[in-house]
């Protein structure tokens, strides 16, 4: 057991900043002067390239969580395993520029084979990289496998204090399997005498977790986590009565007002995500943002295109202009807490 963290956010801040150079750090800052500039003008100026990537391993997934497309099998688009040819091809064209990669969109990570390799690769290219997963394969061996890969961070769902808790919404989950997990990584981390990965414990806040926030919070730390973000829960058909939703209005993501439910922040027509980022899933295709999960809006094909012609292809453009005009048109935008 591992009791109080001792770890200091300098440390990962410092990881972070290890891998920007001149030129990346220029390239952030026209990504910040084009998207004022665009949301000045209400015209779509583009001076930077995307310096953070989400990119999607796989959306197979070995839970059902209930507000998952993934885990409700409502993705409308095939499973499968990114080809780690695709894989490297985008990183190569997109790493010049990249400071921060996220290996996750749908899906459960771990379930790829050659998730350590993924994240050799985009090592050698310098990049801050994180993995997001529900924390039910980190065996000894693949701890070990991604300290000496070189993860940055590892964020592990954990949204409940017990087993009962816990499969309310992580179905088919096992409680005990991830504290286990989480434990064994900090072990093998300390072990290792690695600062790496830093270890984040996320917890998705419902009704029928809210009471258990500070068990939850302990019982992360004492496994050896070194930090705990309590994140608020997207419900898709919120007004139709979700048993999921929060009653404590501090921990949920819409409010009520005359009997309807509205998400808490009023979106209004900008969206600096979609300037500085972008995300690819596991077919190569790359998508706005990660609301859009189903791949409703494809912006272009990396099997055939290049990424830095995709990412001022037209159909993103366009995309990018109904944001600035009319984002509430878009229904991946109305839940959207950006």
């Amino acid at each position: 057991m591992h009791g109080i963290s001792t770890w200091n956010p300098l440390n990962d801040w410092l990881r972070f900043i290890r891998n920007l150079n001149l030129k990346r750090s220029l390239n952030i800052t026209k990504v910040f002067l084009g998207h004022e500039a665009s949301r000045i003008t209400k015209k779509v100026i583009l001076w930077g390239k995307p310096y953070s990537l989400s990119i999607e391993p796989t959306n197979c997934c070995n839970l059902n969580c209930p507000e998952c497309p993934s885990g409700m099998d409502d993705l409308g688009r095939d499973r499968g395993f990114m080809n780690m040819e695709l894989y490297k091809k985008i990183l190569g064209q997109a790493a010049e520029n990249l400071v921060w990669l996220m290996l996750y969109f749908q899906g459960e990570p771990f379930l790829h084979r050659q998730l350590p390799d993924m994240i050799r690769y985009a090592k050698t290219k310098k990049i801050y990289t994180c993995v997001s997963t529900n924390g039910h394969f980190l065996t000894s061996e693949m701890c070990k496998e991604i300290i000496h890969a070189g993860t940055d961070r590892v964020i592990v769902s954990l949204d409940g204090a017990d087993q009962e808790t816990y499969e309310r919404y992580r179905k088919n989950g096992d409680l005990q399997r991830v504290k286990e997990g989480i434990e064994r990584l900090a072990e093998e981390k300390k072990n290792n005498k690695s600062g790496n990965p830093l270890i984040e414990v996320q917890c998705l806040v419902f009704k029928h977790n809210q009471h258990q926030l500070k068990k939850i919070k302990r019982m992360a730390i004492h496994l050896g986590a070194d930090r705990v973000n309590f994140k608020s829960a997207q419900i898709y058909n919120y007004n139709q009565k979700s048993r999921l939703i929060p009653d404590k209005l501090k921990h949920s993501r819409y409010i009520r007002r005359s009997g309807k439910l509205y998400v808490k922040n009023n979106p209004r027509n900008r969206c600096f995500r979609i300037w500085n980022s972008c995300v690819i899933t596991r077919d190569g295709r790359m998508v706005p943002c990660c609301f859009d999960k189903k791949g409703r809006f494809p912006m272009a094909d990396l099997t055939e295109e290049n990424f830095d012609i995709a990412w001022k292809s037209r159909a993103f453009q366009d995309f990018r202009k109904l944001i600035l005009s009319s984002r509430k048109s878009l229904d991946i935008c109305r839940n959207c807490t950006e």
